[in-house]
């Protein structure tokens, strides 16, 4: 991928990683105006059905035009490399906001406005969030509230990133509405559900559900009730926890059933005016048990059935236990012979299992081997070596088997290609937890003009090859300098150009 997409937006620094997308700043050399890129990563741009829908969802996307939504600008396609312009904001995630300590009750409920406000304009456009959490939300530097991040999220879900790859959603699991726990549609009122989990932990400082696995989380989102707000912080009033009674309903159907009816209850609560919405307080049996059964299916088991394949073996599903302890997982596997080994790993926490041969939906006879891995924690990883001088990519692939993120990217000036590793921070062969991040500085592609006044002809040629520049001349006569010599020259010493561009040497020539 070039350094300038779609010949107009360069790219800058990297300031935001993840398991989708990287984002950089970046310049609109058009309209002269910095910009937030995100690149959608390399290997799922290899999905064309993913690209498709990412491309689709960047164009509803992008025609939404809210103040309380991060803007998107444009989309488009660089050497297979799917990317989104998105309005560039100063200030912090809430999140980050939230990390600081419990935010005042008035000011949450501000925030909660802002994002109903959004959502109430998203979904009259029929664009669904669908992953409504605290890493979403923007809070500028002038206090403003912003939502980023719709459409790419319902990009996501449509290629499965659900509760049946249990450890990519660990960041979400809080705010999952029970539809999304048992692989249901979700919709507006989904996007509801997420805001009252964000809205119950802003006002008493915890979520509505904890657990130490993502599994646990939504298993209680499905079938747990909540504690009324007012019982975690005192202080708060019934109107509250009738709000949020309604909106953490497990079923839709007993939910708001769009944002303008939770925003009008909320300005109530704002102006001191009592709820008006009436609470459906009978939850269908039918409907909960079989939700529970469902989210068991997906992320616990697989069911306890036996079918036939073939002649008269019985096969028996097995069930999914990555993510629980080795007693959890062996009471599950009772009808296997069950082969335990240990070995670090970052993304799962220590004693719980972090993978298993055969695989979760997978079918084997009663009786057969299933070897589960059980993490020992996050452990140590060596910084690789072979970094220097290979593409971003590559560098990411390498790391990435190294158990290693990338933690930052800094462009810096060099005349080796754009992309290209120059150093990595910590230095290879550095002993460091798994997991954790590395830095990484790779050639932006630019390179400093060298100074050629006053030199001759034959040696600007020459440095300028060098530096990797094309050469353009023009002539000129000045008596009183030598001929033969660079009279002027633009771009101007120091001046940083792409590799490959020309610059401009007048030459003394009478």
């Amino acid at each position: 991928m070039s350094q300038l997409l779609n010949n107009r937006y360069a790219l800058g620094e990297m300031i935001g990683t993840g398991g989708m997308a990287d984002v950089y700043i970046g310049d609109d050399t058009r309209l002269n105006r910095k910009v937030a890129i995100k690149v959608l990563r390399r290997d799922l741009a290899r999905d064309p059905s993913f690209v498709a829908r990412f491309k689709k969802e960047a164009l509803a996307a992008g025609g939404l035009n809210h103040p309380g939504i991060v803007a998107v600008y444009d989309s488009g396609d660089e050497n297979d490399s799917p990317y989104i312009v998105m309005e560039l904001i100063s200030g912090q995630t809430l999140r980050q906001v939230m990390q600081q300590g419990l935010i005042p009750q008035g000011r949450a409920i501000e925030i909660i406005e802002g994002i109903l406000q959004a959502l109430e304009y998203s979904h009259k456009e029929s664009i669904v969030h669908r992953d409504i959490k605290p890493g979403n939300i923007m809070i500028t530097d002038s206090g403003d509230i912003k939502v980023m991040d719709f459409g790419i999220a319902r990009a996501t879900d449509d290629i499965g990133a659900t509760m049946t790859n249990t450890w990519n959603v660990i960041g979400t699991a809080q705010y999952l509405s029970p539809e999304q726990a048992t692989g249901e549609l979700a919709d507006g009122r989904s996007d509801l559900y997420s805001l009252g989990c964000l809205m119950y932990e802003l006002l008493t400082g915890r979520p509505p559900f904890t657990g130490d696995t993502p599994v646990s989380i939504a298993y209680q989102h499905v079938s747990s009730p909540i504690t009324p707000a007012s019982q975690v912080k005192p202080g708060l009033s019934t109107d509250i926890d009738r709000m949020l009674e309604v909106v953490l309903s497990k079923d839709p159907n007993n939910r708001y059933q769009d944002a303008s009816a939770m925003l009008a209850d909320l300005q109530r609560v704002i102006k001191g005016e009592p709820v008006t919405t009436k609470i459906q307080k009978i939850f269908p049996r039918r409907k909960l048990l079989s939700a529970i059964t469902a989210v068991v299916a997906a992320v616990v088991l697989v069911g306890a059935g036996v079918f036939f394949s073939g002649g008269n073996t019985a096969l028996y599903p097995v069930p999914n236990v990555v993510g629980l302890t080795e007693a959890e997982a062996r009471a599950l596997l009772s009808d296997f012979n069950v082969n335990v080994s240990s070995a670090p790993d970052p993304r799962i926490p220590i004693n719980r299992v972090a993978s298993q041969i055969p695989l979760a939906t997978s079918t084997a006879a009663k009786g057969s081997s299933v070897t589960l891995t059980v993490s020992s924690g996050p452990g140590n990883t060596t910084v690789p070596t072979g970094l220097i001088g290979i593409e971003l990519e590559e560098a990411r692939n390498i790391l990435t088997a190294a158990g290693l993120v990338i933690a930052q990217t800094q462009p810096i000036d060099s005349d080796q290609a754009p992309g290209v590793v120059l150093k990595v921070t910590p230095e290879a062969g550095t002993n460091i937890v798994a997991g954790s991040g590395v830095v990484l500085q790779i050639a932006s592609g630019n390179v400093q003009v060298p100074s050629l006044v006053g030199v001759s002809e034959i040696q600007a040629k020459t440095l300028l090859a060098q530096a990797g520049f094309l050469v353009r001349e023009i002539y000129a006569f000045d008596a009183a300098q030598e001929l033969g010599i660079v009279l002027a020259q633009a771009p101007e010493a120091g001046a940083t150009r792409i590799i490959g561009s020309s610059v401009t040497i007048t030459i003394n020539k009478n």
